[in-house]
């Protein structure tokens, strides 16, 4: 029996299968080709965005607030006392508005931001540990608290608002007072040099943390 003239013999059916799969077959390694290459690409973008993202986090984020401790740099306008260190849990009538120093209650008050009224006898008590007390006018708007709040420490400070101030912002600490006029007068840092965490407390070192924690927290 003859093969037809227009029907490709077996051999010419094999090497056209061959062929085709040739074809195919480079088709698939081109096509792996380009996805690894938009692979690549796209690590490096992902990568440049993700360091773009440490970068920006590194230049945005402030630095805590350090100060250095015990200057022992005299600080214009600073009053101050001698308070006695008894505890009492009576509710106790301070010499100084707000205290800085004096009778306090057996348990402290943790260390931290406040947006209300906090009880002075625990709040002195952290006094007696190195904590300074900030205290502010309740009708600063917000971005001068927010200002106070951006030049505290991370520890061993309370900041707190105290109706009746004389002055918008007043530091209180364990026998020493500041009160000044403005937010950015230098004086509050130099004051934190010379109050904070001081060796000159009756109970320096003692925690700022694990005592009470008193209404609006931060």
């Amino acid at each position: 029996m003859s093969t037809s003239p227009n029907k490709p013999s077996i051999k010419q059916q094999r090497a056209a299968s061959r062929e085709a799969k040739l074809v195919e077959y480079r088709r698939q390694q081109a096509r792996a080709a380009r996805n690894r290459k938009l692979a690549i690409g796209g690590g490096v973008l992902g990568g440049v965005a993700v360091v773009a993202l440490i970068a920006t986090t590194v230049i945005l984020t402030p630095k805590p607030v350090t100060y250095a401790t015990n200057s022992g740099k005299t600080v214009q306008g600073v009053a101050t006392f001698t308070n006695d260190a008894a505890h009492t849990t009576a509710t106790v009538n301070y010499e100084q508005t707000p205290p800085a120093g004096g009778p306090h209650d057996p348990v402290w008050l943790n260390c931290g931001v406040y947006t209300e009224t906090q009880r002075s006898e625990n709040a002195v008590h952290a006094q007696e540990h190195g904590a300074v007390w900030v205290t502010y006018d309740p009708a600063l708007p917000e971005a001068d608290i927010a200002a106070i709040r951006a030049k505290l420490p991370s520890t061993y400070v309370i900041m707190s608002p105290f109706p009746g101030l004389e002055n918008p912002v007043t530091l209180s600490a364990w026998n020493a007072q500041l009160s000044l006029d403005k937010i950015d007068d230098p004086r509050f840092e130099e004051f934190f040099e010379a109050y904070w965490k001081s060796n000159a407390v009756p109970e320096p070192g003692s925690p700022c943390t694990g005592g009470i924690t008193g209404p609006g927290a931060a």
